[in-house]
Formats: C-alpha cells, structure tokens, sequence
C-alpha cells in the first residue's frame, strides 16, 4: 500500500489519464505528489530523466506520459510514434529501476491486442497474432514498454504492473479534428455543425465496428486501486465490459449535443479494428468495477469539452 505521505511522480501529469490520476490521488488524500512539464523535463533525453530520478527518487511511479493520437495520426507519424514513445517508457521505467523505485505503473492501451483477437480479449492473448495495421508502430512502443516492465520484474524482483485500459474519454481530452480519438472527434464535429445549422455530418466508415468507452475517473480509480492492491507480471485489462457500435455512438453524441440534422458515413475512410472488447474480469475479480454510464460521461465529457478551450484547439 502507497503511504498517504509516500512520493509519488505521475508522468504526463497534464495528460487525460494523468490528470485523472492526480485527482484521484489528491482525492484519496495523498498529499506528496510531483510533477514536471514536457518544459521542464524531456522524458526522450535520457540525461535529463537520469538526473531527474536521482535527484527526486520517487517511491512510486505512474507511467501516464505518451505521444497518442487517432487513426490519421498514426497512420502519417508511424516513425515519430515508434520513437518517442519506446524511448520516453525506456528512460523513465530504467531510471525508476536504477533510482529504487518501490513500484511503478505503466499505462498501456488496448491496441496493443491482435487486430483478430477473440471477444472478448482476454490479458493471454497478447502475441497471439498479428496487430492492427493502422496503429502498429504504437502498439509495438506499447508492447515494448510492458514486456520490459515484466522482463525487470523477473530479472530483478521489481515490483511493476501494467494497465491495458479501452477507449478513454473525458475531462483533458484531445479534441482535434484530425489527430483526435473517435469519441472526442465526434463531440468537437456535432457541436460545430449544430453552431453552423449544417445540414448533415459526414463520419469515417460505415459505423458498424464495435467499440468500448471508460471513462477517464473511473480508469484512474482503478490505477489507484492496482498501485495498492495488485503485483504480477500479467498486465490487467481496464474498461466496461459492454460495447456499441460507432453508428449507435454517433447517434448518441448527436442527441447529447442537440444536433438534429443527418449523419451520412464516408466509406472510403478506414474502420480501424473490427470489434474491440476487452474482458474485465481479472479487474473484477480483484475487485473494481467502473462506476460512469456511457451517456453520464459523454455528457460530462461534452462540458468539459466547452469550457476547456486550449483542449478544442490541440
């Protein structure tokens, strides 16, 4: 168990899920929590995270910081995505190892998972066959910085896990058009077109994938939980268990936001994965279950979305 005084440093702390964490943390009482900007401490330079580490040894480490982004994204920067994102967990998990670090925390994603993995997937099958091609370069970085954390937990007895969370959304959220997830994209797209009366918005595909949403709190609450009340070297799985299709998601952002007009689908854009559920109960059995209905989120998600301006314009 985390001390309520015990230092903890949360990576990407201005991120959605790092910033999620820090709430959580400061509402659990833990009262000795640090931070750096990507100003003040580049995670990609080596040097500086080495110095970082033996000057401020953290007992505890959240692993929240990554360069992410949407189909688009990482369809146009595969390279820059590999790169920063292998080099970032490479120098904060070996500075964390080398500096004493009591546990630490790595924050993966679901698509680290096979493009046809069975539903829902389970932690095992990982590996089991080839990834998705449209985020490939960030689920090898993701897959990377994991497979490490268990190679160290074996070679040397650290203590690290790692948390496979679904789609996120939430407060701190990226809303760009282009370099955005599915969910935030489509509250930034029915809010402008219901301020321009338009009289129809266009999707990506043919909304049939299926698809599963955690919100942000509910992730952090469960990280939390992990930190104090689980070890082992098989990642756990964070979401819902429940699934919609993008088409049933789309319909539901639109009513949230009050757009009345059509919603037509451009097929020529690509679907991304097939179905993608992850199975919770490993969570479940440990003892957490989230606690946010999909339409209470978006809801949240979309005040957030008004009144977070820098947010709307990344």
């Amino acid at each position: 168990m985390m001390e309520k005084h015990a230092k903890i440093y949360v990576a990407g702390h201005r991120g959605m899920v790092g910033s999620a964490i820090m709430r959580e943390l400061e509402r659990q009482g833990y009262t000795n929590i640090i931070t750096r900007t990507h100003k003040e401490l580049d995670l990609c330079r080596q040097t500086e995270v080495e110095q970082f580490f033996a000057e401020e040894k953290p007992e505890y480490v959240f692993l929240a910081a990554a360069k992410v982004g949407g189909i688009a994204a990482n369809e146009s920067a595969l390279a820059d995505f590999m790169y920063d994102n292998i080099i970032l967990e490479m120098n904060v998990i070996n500075s964390a190892w080398k500096n004493g670090c009591k546990k630490l925390e790595f924050l993966g994603s679901s698509c680290i998972y096979p493009r046809m993995a069975p539903q829902p997937i389970k932690e095992s099958y990982l590996l089991t066959s080839e990834l998705e091609k449209t985020n490939e370069a960030y689920a090898l970085a993701k897959i990377s910085g994991l497979k490490y954390c268990e190679y160290l937990n074996r070679q040397y007895g650290t203590d690290y896990i790692s948390v496979m969370p679904t789609n996120l959304y939430g407060p701190n959220d990226n809303y760009h058009p282009e370099h955005s997830h599915v969910l935030p994209a489509l509250i930034r797209r029915f809010h402008e077109a219901k301020l321009a009366n338009a009289s129809s918005v266009t999707c990506w595909g043919d909304g049939t994938p299926l698809r599963e949403f955690l919100y942000v709190d509910d992730l952090a609450n469960l990280c939390v939980f992990l930190m104090n009340h689980y070890s082992g070297n098989e990642i756990v799985n964070a979401g819902t268990g429940k699934e919609l299709t993008i088409k049933i998601l789309t319909e539901l952002v639109a009513k949230i936001i009050g757009y009345k007009g059509a919603i037509k689908w451009d097929t020529t854009r690509p679907n991304g994965t097939p179905r993608k559920l992850l199975d919770v109960s490993k969570a479940t059995a440990l003892g957490w279950t989230y606690k946010t209905e999909l339409e209470d989120g978006i809801k949240l998600a979309y005040q957030d979305f008004l009144h977070n301006p820098m947010r709307a314009e990344r």
